[in-house]
């Protein structure tokens, strides 16, 4: 292994072990972290065939992956992404005093258009519930499913990984340890909890449980968790026999309660709490769908913008 590609290594590897013990990242997320910057190495070491170390590393020849980036076609979105992977290693060179300037200081990510998230109305969340059959094995538990994901607004992640012992249901709390192992406390609405109980007292015991799955809330058939893959196949048959033809998944459901509690009058910063978002500015995407939504209802009400108002 040629020197600079024996200190990226290194580096790269420094910096693994950073956003796992510091950073407390998910495994995932290092992943796409890692992912990105070996893209960088790959285009220095083998597209160019510079023997560039991370020390050597100037913006000009950022700027040239990204221009690579653009030619071979890497939309803007996953663009901005690895440029703020790219950002975070240095930084961290930096901050460990393992090199005096910073190449990625004044880079800019591309600009994009963020699409709005898509949601349901109440009205639809309500029509899929009360499309379950309750008489069929699945029913009851697929039932509290939902509503657990739009009572609490959890990814998918947290929602297959709760326990029973996080159901704190006299107080109306429940315990949920989001990305990176934090727990936050999300408040749990009476339908769901009438749900999950119904569910716990009545059905859970159709299921074989497996001894390591006694605590975990929802299980398949096998008396194991359930996979994201299975709670994505109940949602998209679900709205399906209530009629929704939108383009949906668990993450709808997450997206739906947090623009409704906007809607309602809910502030900011209790919203981020529940969802669990370290940045208050991924929560503020719902106040423009929020905004859409009056517009949309703006255009569709008000006489003056009405394409056919009679003069």
């Amino acid at each position: 292994m040629a020197q600079a590609e024996q200190i990226w290594h290194d580096e790269l590897n420094s910096f693994r072990i950073f956003l796992k013990f510091e950073k407390n990242l998910a495994d995932n997320s290092i992943k796409a972290y890692l992912q990105d910057i070996s893209r960088l190495i790959q285009f220095f070491l083998d597209i160019e065939n510079k023997n560039l170390s991370p020390y050597e590393v100037q913006m000009t020849d950022i700027q040239r992956f990204i221009s690579y980036l653009y030619e071979i076609g890497v939309s803007e979105r996953t663009q901005a992404r690895m440029i703020s992977g790219i950002k975070g290693f240095y930084k961290f060179l930096i901050n460990t005093d393992t090199m005096a300037h910073n190449p990625t200081l004044l880079l800019e990510a591309p600009k994009f258009q963020r699409k709005l998230p898509e949601i349901l109305s109440v009205e639809e969340i309500d029509k899929m519930i009360n499309s379950i059959d309750l008489n069929k094995k699945h029913g009851q538990r697929n039932r509290a499913i939902i509503e657990t994901l739009y009572s609490c607004g959890l990814r998918v992640s947290e929602l297959v990984n709760l326990k029973i012992s996080d159901l704190f249901f006299d107080d109306g709390f429940v315990r949920v340890t989001g990305k990176g192992n934090k727990q936050r406390l999300v408040p749990i609405s009476n339908r769901a909890i009438n749900e999950i109980n119904t569910y716990l007292i009545d059905h859970r015991q159709l299921y074989p449980i497996k001894p390591q799955f006694t605590d975990i809330v929802f299980l398949n058939n096998r008396g194991e968790k359930l996979t994201r893959n299975m709670i994505f196949l109940i949602i998209k048959k679900t709205a399906a026999q209530a009629g929704i033809e939108k383009k949906i998944s668990p993450h709808t459901l997450r997206h739906s309660f947090a623009t409704h509690l906007i809607d309602g009058g809910a502030d900011l910063r209790s919203v981020q709490q529940m969802l669990g978002h370290e940045s208050i500015l991924t929560t503020e995407i719902y106040t423009h769908i929020s905004k859409e939504h009056l517009r949309e209802t703006l255009l569709l009400y008000h006489p003056h913008s009405q394409a056919n108002t009679k003069k």
